[in-house]
């Protein structure tokens, strides 16, 4: 028998996937620059993918909070309090969006879409990283401030 999830998420583990995210972008961004424009594109394939699977499947099954789950998060003290899924969730979805652009284009022959659209999904990636600033989040808040989104 499983025991169901708790109703929150350790507010670390984001973090740790937007590191390990933006590790990952910037090595597409610099292989999108350089001569290696297919290597880039699958890798930002890749990355898309996950994306989409954790904006549907929710931030608890993407790849690298697993990893921060199992590997790193026995390591530390439990968390203080736990944070809404539903933000970083949708900044999961917006990640898609940003990702799904430049794959698309990539494939159409666009070639600079997907160093561009891996920069943008970085520098979020990177703010969330280092400073703890999720712009999906705050576009979140915002939504459901402006009732675009509802509260349940």
């Amino acid at each position: 028998m499983s025991h169901p999830e708790p109703a929150g998420i350790d507010p670390r583990a984001p973090r740790f996937t937007a590191a390990g995210t933006a590790v990952l972008l910037l090595v597409a961004v610099v292989l999108g620059v350089g001569s290696a424009d297919v290597a880039a594109w699958l890798l930002l394939t890749a990355i898309c993918l996950v994306f989409g699977w954790s904006a549907v499947a929710g931030v608890r099954r993407n790849p690298l909070s697993v990893v921060f789950r199992t590997f790193v998060r026995p390591r530390l003290r439990p968390p203080t309090e736990l944070e809404d899924p539903r933000p970083p969730t949708f900044a999961q979805g917006v990640g898609f969006a940003v990702t799904v652009v430049g794959v698309v284009l990539g494939a159409l022959g666009v070639a600079a879409a997907v160093p561009i659209a891996a920069a943008a999904a970085f520098l979020a990636a990177f703010l969330n990283a280092v400073f703890g600033y999720c712009l999906g989040c705050q576009l979140y808040l915002l939504l459901v401030r402006a009732r675009v989104i509802p509260r349940t």
